[in-house]
Protein backbone atom coordinates (compact mmCIF):
# COMPACT_ATOMS: atom_id res chain seq x y z
CA UNK A 1 0.00 0.00 0.00
CA UNK A 2 1.67 3.34 -0.92
CA UNK A 3 1.41 6.13 2.02
CA UNK A 4 -1.56 8.59 1.98
CA UNK A 5 1.15 11.91 0.77
CA UNK A 6 2.53 9.61 -2.50
CA UNK A 7 -1.38 8.43 -3.47
CA UNK A 8 -1.95 12.75 -2.84
CA UNK A 9 0.83 13.18 -4.89
CA UNK A 10 -0.27 10.75 -7.84
CA UNK A 11 -3.59 12.73 -7.80
CA UNK A 12 -2.45 16.10 -7.85
CA UNK A 13 0.25 15.56 -10.26
CA UNK A 14 -2.39 13.91 -12.64
CA UNK A 15 -4.43 17.18 -12.27
CA UNK A 16 -1.87 19.52 -13.24
CA UNK A 17 -0.51 17.08 -16.01
CA UNK A 18 -4.28 16.47 -17.52
CA UNK A 19 -4.92 20.26 -17.50
CA UNK A 20 -7.27 21.00 -14.40
CA UNK A 21 -4.50 23.62 -13.28
CA UNK A 22 -4.19 26.76 -15.12
CA UNK A 23 0.22 27.10 -15.72
CA UNK A 24 1.14 29.46 -12.79
CA UNK A 25 -2.43 28.97 -10.48
CA UNK A 26 -1.48 29.62 -7.25
CA UNK A 27 -1.34 26.17 -4.72
CA UNK A 28 -1.80 26.24 -0.83
CA UNK A 29 -1.42 23.70 1.89
CA UNK A 30 -4.80 24.51 3.45
CA UNK A 31 -6.98 24.88 -0.26
CA UNK A 32 -5.47 21.16 -1.11
CA UNK A 33 -6.17 19.90 2.85
CA UNK A 34 -9.57 21.10 2.18
CA UNK A 35 -9.88 19.66 -1.78
CA UNK A 36 -9.11 16.43 -0.71
CA UNK A 37 -10.18 15.90 2.82
CA UNK A 38 -6.56 15.24 4.28
CA UNK A 39 -4.72 16.99 7.04
CA UNK A 40 -1.80 19.14 5.90
CA UNK A 41 1.10 16.35 6.79
CA UNK A 42 0.20 14.27 3.54
CA UNK A 43 -0.08 17.53 1.75
CA UNK A 44 3.45 19.13 2.47
CA UNK A 45 4.84 16.30 1.51
CA UNK A 46 2.88 15.48 -1.57
CA UNK A 47 4.25 18.96 -2.71
CA UNK A 48 7.45 18.51 -1.79
CA UNK A 49 7.26 15.33 -4.17
CA UNK A 50 5.57 17.45 -7.04
CA UNK A 51 8.00 20.09 -6.22
CA UNK A 52 11.35 17.89 -6.97
CA UNK A 53 10.00 16.66 -9.77
CA UNK A 54 9.18 20.31 -11.31
CA UNK A 55 5.45 20.70 -11.82
CA UNK A 56 5.43 23.14 -8.92
CA UNK A 57 7.80 25.98 -7.74
CA UNK A 58 7.60 27.90 -4.53
CA UNK A 59 5.99 31.37 -5.08
CA UNK A 60 7.50 34.43 -3.30
CA UNK A 61 5.14 34.40 -0.81
CA UNK A 62 3.98 31.07 0.49
CA UNK A 63 2.43 27.99 -1.06
CA UNK A 64 3.68 27.01 -4.48
CA UNK A 65 2.35 28.28 -8.34
CA UNK A 66 1.83 25.76 -10.86
CA UNK A 67 4.59 24.59 -13.32
CA UNK A 68 2.48 22.40 -16.00
CA UNK A 69 4.98 20.36 -18.36
CA UNK A 70 4.54 21.49 -22.37
CA UNK A 71 4.56 19.66 -25.55
CA UNK A 72 8.08 20.84 -25.93
CA UNK A 73 8.96 20.05 -22.54
CA UNK A 74 7.89 16.56 -22.73
CA UNK A 75 9.79 16.30 -26.67
CA UNK A 76 12.72 17.39 -24.81
CA UNK A 77 12.58 15.27 -22.11
CA UNK A 78 11.95 11.86 -24.15
CA UNK A 79 15.09 13.69 -26.48
CA UNK A 80 16.94 13.69 -22.90
CA UNK A 81 16.21 9.96 -22.32
CA UNK A 82 17.20 9.06 -25.32
CA UNK A 83 21.00 10.11 -24.95
CA UNK A 84 20.64 8.37 -21.69
CA UNK A 85 19.44 4.93 -22.56
CA UNK A 86 22.13 5.44 -25.42
CA UNK A 87 25.14 5.81 -22.93
CA UNK A 88 23.75 3.04 -20.74
CA UNK A 89 24.04 0.59 -24.05
CA UNK A 90 27.32 1.38 -24.93
CA UNK A 91 28.42 1.07 -21.32
CA UNK A 92 26.68 -2.33 -20.56
CA UNK A 93 28.70 -3.20 -23.56
CA UNK A 94 31.66 -2.34 -21.92
CA UNK A 95 30.86 -3.96 -18.26
CA UNK A 96 32.53 -7.34 -18.17
CA UNK A 97 29.35 -8.81 -15.64
CA UNK A 98 26.79 -7.87 -18.89
CA UNK A 99 26.59 -11.83 -20.14
CA UNK A 100 24.85 -11.77 -16.54
CA UNK A 101 21.73 -10.41 -18.14
CA UNK A 102 22.04 -10.99 -21.40
CA UNK A 103 19.22 -13.87 -21.11
CA UNK A 104 16.84 -11.23 -19.73
CA UNK A 105 17.28 -9.57 -22.85
CA UNK A 106 17.07 -12.32 -24.93
CA UNK A 107 13.55 -13.46 -23.19
CA UNK A 108 12.11 -9.82 -23.89
CA UNK A 109 13.00 -10.40 -27.06
CA UNK A 110 11.80 -13.94 -27.78
CA UNK A 111 8.68 -12.81 -26.20
CA UNK A 112 7.80 -9.33 -28.38
CA UNK A 113 8.13 -11.85 -31.46
CA UNK A 114 6.26 -14.37 -29.78
CA UNK A 115 3.54 -11.82 -29.50
CA UNK A 116 3.49 -10.30 -32.95
CA UNK A 117 3.72 -13.52 -34.76
CA UNK A 118 0.28 -13.95 -32.93
CA UNK A 119 -0.55 -11.39 -34.55
CA UNK A 120 -3.41 -9.63 -32.35
CA UNK A 121 -3.40 -5.78 -31.20
CA UNK A 122 -6.45 -5.92 -28.27
CA UNK A 123 -5.38 -4.15 -25.26
CA UNK A 124 -3.89 -7.50 -23.21
CA UNK A 125 -1.83 -7.75 -26.16
CA UNK A 126 -0.28 -4.52 -26.19
CA UNK A 127 -0.13 -4.48 -22.50
CA UNK A 128 1.98 -8.00 -22.40
CA UNK A 129 4.48 -5.70 -25.41
CA UNK A 130 4.73 -3.01 -23.35
CA UNK A 131 5.78 -4.98 -20.42
CA UNK A 132 8.62 -7.02 -21.99
CA UNK A 133 9.72 -3.63 -23.84
CA UNK A 134 9.77 -2.05 -20.45
CA UNK A 135 12.14 -5.51 -19.24
CA UNK A 136 14.65 -4.95 -22.58
CA UNK A 137 15.11 -1.04 -21.55
CA UNK A 138 14.89 -1.47 -18.29
CA UNK A 139 17.47 -4.17 -17.64
CA UNK A 140 20.04 -2.00 -19.98
CA UNK A 141 19.69 0.93 -17.86
CA UNK A 142 19.91 -1.28 -14.77
CA UNK A 143 23.05 -3.27 -15.79
CA UNK A 144 25.24 -0.69 -17.57
CA UNK A 145 27.01 -0.19 -13.93
CA UNK A 146 26.32 3.79 -13.52
CA UNK A 147 23.42 4.25 -11.25
CA UNK A 148 23.05 7.72 -11.89
CA UNK A 149 21.90 7.10 -15.92
CA UNK A 150 19.06 4.95 -14.26
CA UNK A 151 18.52 8.13 -11.39
CA UNK A 152 18.23 10.06 -14.21
CA UNK A 153 16.03 8.50 -16.11
CA UNK A 154 14.09 7.77 -13.08
CA UNK A 155 13.65 11.09 -12.50
CA UNK A 156 11.06 12.31 -15.46
CA UNK A 157 9.21 9.57 -15.60
CA UNK A 158 6.57 10.94 -14.04
CA UNK A 159 5.92 12.68 -17.67
CA UNK A 160 3.53 11.41 -20.37
CA UNK A 161 5.34 8.94 -22.55
CA UNK A 162 8.82 8.89 -20.11
CA UNK A 163 7.63 5.77 -18.52
CA UNK A 164 11.21 3.29 -19.54
CA UNK A 165 10.11 1.15 -22.13
CA UNK A 166 6.79 3.05 -23.32
CA UNK A 167 5.77 2.39 -26.43
CA UNK A 168 3.03 4.25 -28.83
CA UNK A 169 0.29 3.25 -30.11
CA UNK A 170 -2.83 4.79 -31.89
CA UNK A 171 -6.65 2.99 -32.00
CA UNK A 172 -7.93 4.92 -34.96
CA UNK A 173 -4.77 3.35 -36.77
CA UNK A 174 -5.63 -0.30 -34.85
CA UNK A 175 -9.62 0.19 -36.45
CA UNK A 176 -8.64 -0.94 -39.35
CA UNK A 177 -6.93 -4.53 -40.52
CA UNK A 178 -4.39 -2.28 -42.62
CA UNK A 179 -3.22 -0.23 -39.74
CA UNK A 180 -3.23 -3.62 -37.34
CA UNK A 181 -0.71 -5.06 -40.17
CA UNK A 182 1.54 -1.44 -39.99
CA UNK A 183 1.47 -1.54 -36.54
CA UNK A 184 2.78 -4.94 -36.42
CA UNK A 185 5.45 -4.35 -39.03
CA UNK A 186 6.55 -1.32 -37.00
CA UNK A 187 6.79 -3.23 -34.15
CA UNK A 188 8.66 -5.97 -35.61
CA UNK A 189 11.20 -3.09 -36.97
CA UNK A 190 11.64 -2.13 -33.03
CA UNK A 191 12.10 -5.47 -31.76
CA UNK A 192 14.89 -5.82 -35.14
CA UNK A 193 17.05 -2.92 -33.74
CA UNK A 194 16.40 -4.84 -30.15
CA UNK A 195 18.16 -8.00 -31.46
CA UNK A 196 21.22 -5.37 -33.26
CA UNK A 197 21.27 -3.85 -29.50
CA UNK A 198 21.85 -7.33 -28.19
CA UNK A 199 24.06 -8.77 -30.59
CA UNK A 200 26.21 -5.34 -30.03
CA UNK A 201 25.88 -5.38 -26.15
CA UNK A 202 27.24 -9.26 -26.48
CA UNK A 203 29.91 -8.99 -28.55
CA UNK A 204 31.09 -6.12 -26.59
CA UNK A 205 30.53 -3.17 -29.78
CA UNK A 206 30.02 0.06 -27.23
CA UNK A 207 29.76 2.03 -30.69
CA UNK A 208 27.27 -0.11 -32.60
CA UNK A 209 25.85 -0.52 -29.10
CA UNK A 210 24.90 3.10 -28.33
CA UNK A 211 24.43 4.25 -31.83
CA UNK A 212 21.71 1.59 -32.65
CA UNK A 213 19.95 2.75 -29.28
CA UNK A 214 19.89 6.27 -29.74
CA UNK A 215 17.91 5.45 -33.13
CA UNK A 216 15.56 3.10 -31.74
CA UNK A 217 14.86 5.83 -29.08
CA UNK A 218 14.12 8.65 -31.54
CA UNK A 219 11.73 6.28 -33.02
CA UNK A 220 9.11 7.62 -30.74
CA UNK A 221 9.55 11.12 -31.08
CA UNK A 222 8.86 10.53 -34.94
CA UNK A 223 6.19 8.65 -34.58
CA UNK A 224 4.50 11.79 -32.30
CA UNK A 225 5.57 13.85 -35.02
CA UNK A 226 2.96 11.90 -37.48
CA UNK A 227 0.43 12.98 -35.58
CA UNK A 228 1.66 16.96 -35.39
CA UNK A 229 0.66 16.61 -38.91
CA UNK A 230 -3.07 16.92 -37.98
CA UNK A 231 -5.34 19.92 -38.27
CA UNK A 232 -5.12 20.56 -34.70
CA UNK A 233 -2.24 21.37 -32.69
CA UNK A 234 -0.88 18.72 -30.41
CA UNK A 235 -1.97 18.82 -26.50
CA UNK A 236 -0.77 16.89 -23.13
CA UNK A 237 -3.91 15.04 -23.48
CA UNK A 238 -2.57 13.56 -27.03
CA UNK A 239 0.73 12.73 -25.66
CA UNK A 240 -0.80 10.71 -22.85
CA UNK A 241 -3.44 9.23 -25.02
CA UNK A 242 -0.59 7.87 -27.35
CA UNK A 243 1.30 6.34 -25.01
CA UNK A 244 0.64 2.74 -24.30
CA UNK A 245 1.14 2.70 -20.65
CA UNK A 246 0.68 5.55 -18.36
CA UNK A 247 2.48 7.43 -15.95
CA UNK A 248 -0.14 8.65 -13.86
CA UNK A 249 -1.56 6.54 -11.38
CA UNK A 250 -5.37 6.77 -10.44
CA UNK A 251 -6.85 7.22 -6.98
CA UNK A 252 -7.20 3.39 -6.25
CA UNK A 253 -3.63 2.34 -7.76
CA UNK A 254 -4.69 1.30 -11.05
CA UNK A 255 -3.80 2.85 -14.29
CA UNK A 256 -6.38 4.61 -15.61
CA UNK A 257 -5.08 5.87 -18.89
CA UNK A 258 -3.00 2.42 -19.61
CA UNK A 259 -5.49 1.29 -22.73
CA UNK A 260 -4.07 2.68 -25.92
CA UNK A 261 -6.63 5.34 -27.56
Amino acid sequence: MESIDTELAAQIRSDIILGMYDRRERLSEAQLSETHSVSRTPVRLALRMLEHEGLIRRSKGRGYYVNAPTVKDILQAVAVRGHLESLAARLMSQSPGRHNVMPDLEVAIDEIDRLINVGKMDDASLRMMQAQNAAFHKTILEGCGNDYVGFTCSRISHLPMLEVGAMMFDRQVLSTADGIARSLFRLKLGNSQHKVIFEAIQSGDPVRAEGVMREHSNTMVEYIKVFEKRDEELTIKDLIGYSGISVIPAKNGSAPYDEVT
